[in-house]
């Protein structure tokens, strides 16, 4: 007889499915491959056993009604995708003694009811604690991703109060360490960033010591009309920073350039960045370096003869 339990998100108890229809269907089904196990305990439906929300779903069942789900795993039940949701990421209190397993990273904390929300029928975290413990544990430029990704999907008026309050939970967190860093990384979020990697990108140009560009800069024409948005940018010094990912520009590379060429027209000097400069910032920290030195500005201090901010010249004059 074919298991059919509707469980949840195609996750179910074996404990559930043998009260029903007995152990030995039970494990009959599993040799036929009707369903899957893939923790002790937990049974899911084939045809959804790649599907996050079923893997979220089964890894809670297994880890206990008193877990909730956080990490990035919480994200992605919040509605962001920017991080992958597995390994399903649970937060249990201490007197539980769960264990993590292969696939299942378990948390322990304190005072998790204060926090707790449902969301598709599972017990998760409040999306305020989810970033704040992200900003803080993460990389810094995936943190900044799912940040920037939760900025762009609240109102104007709210993301200065999601701001804060992401800001209060990390002055607040038990374990200090992160927390400098997860700061800074909320107050560079702009909720600007069209995709993942825009984000990446930021990250990278400020971890390479660059001052923060824009997000999204518009460039308008002489009658105050927007004729391009750029990834990022400076537009006092005219310097253009573009990602050029494979999806949105594959088959386009002619209308790119004409692009590039129009704005070099305009004053803008352009630097490229592409996937490989996300893992390594070599190239492009030499591309940027030669556009703020042709601009008569080395923000890093490393061209003799080059000008410096004025802070540093201040600092030399004293």
């Amino acid at each position: 007889m074919p298991i059919h339990i509707p469980g949840l998100h195609g996750a179910f108890l074996r404990a559930d499915a043998v009260q029903s229809f007995g152990r030995h269907d039970v494990e009959a089904a599993l040799a036929r491959g009707e369903v899957l196990s893939p923790w002790r305990g937990v049974l899911v439906d084939p045809l959804r056993g790649a599907d996050p929300m079923t893997i979220i779903s089964a890894a809670w069942l297994v880890t206990g009604p008193a877990a909730l789900v956080t990490g990035p795993s919480a994200a992605f039940l919040h509605g962001l995708t920017a991080v992958a949701p597995t390994p399903v990421h649970l937060v249990a209190p201490y007197e539980t003694h769960k264990r993590s397993r292969r696939g299942i990273v378990v948390h322990n904390g304190m005072f998790l009811e204060n926090d707790r929300e449902e969301r598709l029928g599972l017990p998760v975290l409040g999306l305020d604690r989810v970033l704040a413990d992200l900003a803080c544990t993460l990389r810094p430029w995936n943190a900044l991703a799912i940040i920037d990704e939760a900025l762009a999907s609240t109102v104007e008026l709210e993301r200065m109060q999601l701001r804060r309050r992401i800001r209060e939970l990390i002055s607040i967190r038990p374990d200090p360490r992160g927390t400098r860093i997860g700061t800074r990384l909320v107050d560079l979020a702009t909720g600007r960033a069209e995709s993942p990697s825009e984000s990446w990108l930021l990250w990278r140009v400020v971890d390479l010591g660059f001052p923060t560009p824009a997000a999204n800069l518009p460039v308008l024409d002489i009658d105050g009309r927007e004729v391009y948005r750029l990834d990022l940018g400076w537009e006092e010094l005219k310097i253009a920073l573009e990602y050029n990912g494979y999806a949105a520009h594959v088959d386009k590379e002619e209308a790119d350039a004409a692009r590039r060429r129009d704005l070099e027209r305009r004053g803008w000097i352009v630097a490229d960045a592409g996937a490989e400069d996300l893992h390594s910032g070599t190239r492009l920290e030499k591309e940027l370096d030669e556009a703020f030195i042709a601009r008569g500005v080395d923000v890093r201090g490393r061209t003799p003869g080059a000008l410096r901010p004025r802070r540093h010249r201040e600092r030399r004059s004293r």
